[in-house]
């Protein structure tokens, strides 16, 4: 497993990155343990998380995927200060008005039960989930910056935010000379290279690192969907509100006809279409690390060797040529659903 610095940082992570929404819904107590544990054994030392996990998103529920992990840490003495754990606030947990979004009233609070879930006294990179329109950027990174300052939070990192937008938070960063956004998490993936255009540019030239999400296409590019049968019964294309998302990004004619085209000629150059899809992400130079998620730990088995998996010219040419026949995302707000 390649170890890479995370951005401007001198932080050193994995660049395969555990993402672990999957547990405590999809996955049982028992198989969320064995999946960390495979990732483990894998060397991967980077895991990602959230409060409002698992998905699909439900007050009821936000903030088991972090009671899981946290007691997976705590299960092993020392296996805390060898982990780099990440998680995000932003999401609905509570019922209150101030229950949500990038107010000071609401990182504080959230960052606090975060930490007691996580049974952790720090967080190695806390993020924002989502770009928040009704609070200033001045007071979240402010409000950032002194859990910086304070020790709770190493490092400090938002997803699913636009090209101008983090720009504009690393200005204000930079005017008021506090803590800095140090990695960003986009979607990306072969179905979906819309951030190449403008948010790529601005993390290579800002020396910003890039945690992307949905390599596989929410299991899209595995190619194990069928488009008359229609999906899993309980797989992520049907977690309610969280699969009629996935459905609108990734259920359509034209990417299903994109997988079938990848999955022929990948199957003649005896390459598994999961691991050409991972490959292909972490070959991109901008990327830092790849956000992988499981529902069973054999599932790790059959992505994971993608590490070792180099595309030749030709290859790489043809994913290309299919990206650009793809229909183009016509409202840019979309891209961050």
């Amino acid at each position: 497993m390649k170890i890479k610095k995370l951005g401007n940082t001198g932080l050193k992570v994995s660049e395969i990155c555990l993402g672990t929404m999957t547990f405590g819904f999809q996955c049982s107590n028992e198989t969320s343990i064995a999946i960390l544990d495979k990732a483990w054994d894998y060397g991967i030392n980077f895991i990602d998380t959230a409060d409002v996990y698992p998905l699909p998103p439900d007050i009821a529920t936000s903030g088991r995927t972090e009671s899981i992990i946290g007691n997976w840490l705590k299960a092993i003495p020392g296996r805390r200060h060898e982990v780099i754990l990440a998680t995000k606030c932003f999401g609905k947990t509570g019922n209150a008005p101030n229950d949500q979004g990038l107010s000071r009233r609401h990182i504080f609070d959230a960052v606090e039960a975060s930490l007691a879930r996580l049974q952790s006294d720090f967080i190695d990179l806390y993020q924002v989930h989502f770009y928040d329109p009704e609070t200033p950027h001045e007071e979240t990174l402010r409000a950032l910056d002194d859990l910086v300052k304070s020790g709770k939070v190493r490092y400090i990192g938002c997803s699913n935010y636009m090209a101008y937008q983090l720009m504009k938070a690393l200005w204000i960063s930079d005017k008021l000379a506090i803590s800095r956004f140090d990695s960003i998490q986009p979607r990306y993936n072969l179905l979906f290279r819309e951030f190449e255009r403008e948010l790529f540019p601005v993390c290579r030239d800002e020396r910003i690192g890039v945690i992307v999400y949905n390599p596989l296409a929410g299991g899209f590019l595995t190619g194990k969907y069928n488009r008359e049968a229609g999906p899993d019964k309980n797989g992520r294309f049907n977690l309610g509100m969280s699969g009629e998302l996935y459905k609108s990004r990734y259920w359509q004619e034209s990417q299903f006809d994109a997988v079938d085209s990848m999955k022929k000629y990948f199957d003649r150059n005896n390459k598994s279409l999961t691991q050409v899809s991972l490959a292909w992400v972490l070959s991109n130079p901008v990327v830092t690390s790849a956000i992988v998620g499981a529902s069973k730990p054999e599932h790790l088995d059959q992505s994971l060797p993608a590490v070792n998996l180099k595309l030749n010219e030709e290859e790489m040419q043809f994913l290309d040529e299919l990206w650009y026949k793809l229909p183009r995302v016509s409202n840019p707000a979309i891209a961050l659903r």
